[in-house]
């Protein structure tokens, strides 16, 4: 599943009444995944000469991919009703 289908289905899920034309949820969750996006790059290391910076990097890479719905989010971590 990818990330923006599960926010998608959140907010269809929320207690807001979304009494929108279709599509107002993708419309929601955009700005949602840009503060996410920008979120997730403020943590990238400024230099990465370490294992750790390595690693750091390489989640926010993963997150980055996952949040832009280049990569599907790991099965383990969704919702079994999605």
């Amino acid at each position: 599943m990818a990330f923006s289908e599960l926010l998608i289905q959140a907010i269809k899920q929320s207690e807001i009444p979304l009494r929108f034309e279709p599509g107002a949820e993708e419309s929601v969750a955009q700005p949602v995944t840009e503060m996410i996006k920008l979120w997730v790059t403020a943590h990238a290391p400024d230099r990465i000469h370490t294992d750790f910076g390595r690693g750091q990097a390489a989640l926010i890479a993963q997150l980055l991919g996952e949040l832009e719905d280049g990569t599907e989010l790991p099965k383990k971590n969704v919702p079994a009703d999605q």
